[in-house]
């Protein structure tokens, strides 16, 4: 790669980085609650010492929250409340990554179009 290619590169790279981050935030805020309490489900233990895949109903519900959280208050934990409030976070969190990298990501590539106009 030549000098020239590698400028033009790096002058592409808050772009991409900017893209990648509403992408990711995108993804969590749509998906990251989901998928966060579908995989401690599927691999986590709850307080008892009992896989929670094992559980059903509210136990389950119970279990993989404190799982989120930490584990439960008695463990030292955050418990369920915890848990509730990382997943409610993940929305706000990755929305607000979505936005800051579509700025990030806008303002690159403006200032690369008005640097291509000058010369």
């Amino acid at each position: 790669m030549n000098k020239k290619e590698e400028k033009k590169e790096g002058k592409n790279a808050g772009v991409i980085a900017g893209a990648g981050t509403a992408a990711a935030g995108t993804a969590l805020a749509l998906g990251g609650a989901s998928a966060t309490t579908a995989i401690v489900g599927a691999v986590g233990t709850a307080s008892t010492g009992v896989a929670i895949s094992s559980l059903s109903g509210a136990a389950a519900a119970s279990a993989t929250l404190a799982a989120i959280g930490g584990g439960s208050v008695a463990a030292g934990g955050a418990g369920m409340a915890g848990g509730a409030a990382i997943l409610a976070a993940m929305g706000p969190v990755g929305w607000g990554l979505a936005a800051g990298g579509a700025i990030v990501g806008g303002i690159c590539l403006v200032c690369n179009l008005c640097n291509q106009k000058k010369k």
